[in-house]
């Protein structure tokens, strides 16, 4: 995450480092020059098609200011901000907001004491959506204020109810909260036995071994302590960067089926230490078992493969993702793990700091990637961004993936090293160009997209159910911001709500086909992905002029296999899995 000013890679530039920078700047120039030949942009859509989206958050209730103490020795925690979740609490059919926060530390408390909320300014906030669209602070009703200094948050029905639990990331104490069905929460950490230990960043909820119960993957981030090491001199104190610091393991707890979990990292092969910030889950090679992605910060990044027989394989390096276009690493933070060519295969997208590219991944169908950001015009588009939380949406409802990102630098002195980068950021939107190219149209999209903020954690949801994709955006040390998709559009869609029986009842792992007059498409369904983040557990396709998918194909966790034909659209459908 970190490109750091002194004691850190910011205070010099190294040969290699500038030879990889002119590398990449004469491949993209190369590219940019071959799309700008006669004929090679010419389509009427080469512009890209742009959105429309607009910040209700103060008018419609949503008043969650994130706090982030700074503290003048520079503590690595301030700079990393926290997620936000978009899911139904209560089974109404409208999504609510929580919004992770942080705590004082370090400089404001006593040396070495582990952070607690000490005033309601830093509590986690859980926002009820009204039937009118407005929202109203549950929190303390809900019983979901939090401890310690929060990070991340992970959905999931972990038994089967039909509520939406909550896992929410800290350091100083994970919490697992039961969701009663009546908009309250019950913690269950100490009995389910998930409390965990260090620095907890994102987590996901996904069945590895396909017994019908939500596992819980929970990433860590360094080995840390507030008595880490101090970087830049007495009078410049600076961040440290992570290479100071040793990488550590992730927790993965198994899904007993009584309310209990048994950490199982080791066993699983799941132990491999990095420096882990974002998670994503994909069956990347269509064998029928959940892959998992963890985006590292400075270090190679993991693609674990499942086997199939309980455990995993580490293949990041062998299947192409584990490095840039130039073999080197870079400061992974974000992710994405989604289909945006419409070819069948999940496809990887991963957000990084400044003077680094965001890396896209093409899914090769063969368990290899292609590092594509040159191709897709990813890599120029971005190259002076810092990208957190995204994700893959479809805001205009013509069939293909666009991608909305959550954008600020780490450094908020980045200005005085790099006139050229920023820390406060406008989120950038890129439109998917029939899976052969990004355009930005961040700068047509509306005014919160000129807006600039210390963007991290990312969300997104039909928050009023219209059919329009929409977006939650997290600060670090700054307000929260939603964004409401007023894209104007002919174009239809249709989602799916899925209720395993045999499967978790979230149908978390399913894959979803559908077939339209302008080609296929594939969603896996998910909560996870993006930074610290939770969104929105149906799937949602946008369908162009259609107003029925000829054909839905739905590969659900357990292997059982069905099939809908001529399904309307421009609604939310409940589709329950079948016995057989």
């Amino acid at each position: 995450m970190i490109d750091r000013e002194p004691q850190g890679r910011a205070a010099k530039v190294q040969p290699m480092r500038i030879a990889g920078f002119l590398l990449g700047l004469l491949l993209m120039v190369r590219w940019g020059f071959c799309q700008a030949l006669p004929g090679a942009s010419s389509t009427p859509d080469s512009a890209g098609t742009p959105g429309l989206f607009v910040d209700v958050a103060p008018g419609n209730g949503v008043h969650f200011l994130h706090q982030a103490p700074h503290s003048p020795r520079k503590y690595l925690l301030e700079t990393m901000g926290s997620g936000v979740a978009v899911f139904d609490a209560d089974g109404d059919g409208r999504m609510d907001l929580y919004f992770v926060n942080g705590a004082p530390f370090g400089e404001f408390v006593p040396k070495g004491t582990i952070p607690q909320k000490t005033d309601p300014k830093y509590w986690n906030r859980f926002y009820h959506q009204m039937p009118d669209g407005s929202f109203e602070d549950w929190t303390e009703k809900a019983g979901l204020a939090g401890v310690g200094y929060g990070m991340g948050v992970a959905v999931g029905d972990y038994d089967n109810d039909g509520h939406e639990d909550l896992f929410v990331t800290a350091l100083g104490g994970n919490r697992l909260y039961h969701n009663n069905g009546n908009g309250t929460f019950t913690d269950v950490t100490e009995k389910a036995g998930v409390g965990g230990s260090g620095w907890s960043t994102s987590a996901a909820w996904v069945d590895l071994d396909g017994d019908g119960y939500l596992d819980l993957v929970v990433l860590r981030y360094i080995q840390w302590d507030w008595d880490d090491v101090v970087c830049g001199s007495p009078d410049n104190r600076g961040y440290c960067h992570p290479d100071v610091f040793p990488p550590i393991s992730m927790l993965v707890y198994h899904n007993n089926g009584n309310g209990t979990f048994t950490e199982s990292a080791h066993k699983l092969g799941l132990d491999k230490p990095g420096k882990a910030l974002g998670i994503a889950i994909a069956d990347f090679d269509r064998d029928g078992h959940p892959d998992i992605f963890v985006a590292n910060d400075s270090m190679v990044e993991f693609l674990f493969h499942n086997k199939g027989d309980g455990t995993f394989e580490e293949e990041g390096l062998e299947a192409g993702v584990a490095v840039d276009g130039e073999g080197r690493t870079f400061a992974g933070m974000g992710v994405d793990f989604s289909d945006y060519n419409n070819d069948g295969w999940p496809d990887l997208v991963i957000g990084d700091l400044a003077n680094q590219k965001y890396a896209c991944y093409r899914n090769d169908k063969d368990g290899n990637f292609e590092y594509d950001s040159y191709v897709t015009g990813m890599g120029g588009e971005t190259l002076l961004h810092s990208g957190w939380g995204l994700r893959f949406v479809d805001y205009d409802n013509d069939g293909w993936k666009d991608l909305i990102i959550a954008q600020g630098h780490d450094l908020d002195t980045i200005e005085k090293s790099f006139p050229a980068l920023h820390y406060r950021e406008p989120a950038m939107l890129l439109w998917n160009m029939k899976g052969k190219k990004f355009v930005d149209v961040s700068a047509k999209s509306g005014d919160v997209f000129q807006q600039r903020w210390v963007g991290r954690g990312l969300a997104t949801g039909d928050l009023d159910n219209d059919g329009r994709i929409d977006a939650v955006i997290s600060e670090n040390g700054g307000p929260a911001h939603v964004l409401m998709n007023r894209t104007k559009t002919t174009n239809h869609w249709i989602g799916f709500h899925l209720v395993g029986h045999k499967s978790n009842r979230d149908g978390i792992g399913a894959v979803i086909h559908i077939e339209t007059s302008a080609g296929p498409q594939w969603y896996e369904v998910t909560t996870a992905s993006s930074y610290l983040s939770s969104s929105d557990v149906r799937a949602h396709f946008g369908m162009g002029a259609d107003k029925t998918a000829k054909s839905v194909e739905i590969r659900w966790p357990s292997g059982i296999v069905q099939h809908l034909e001529n399904v309307t659209g421009d609604r939310y459908l409940q589709v329950d899995e079948p016995p057989k």
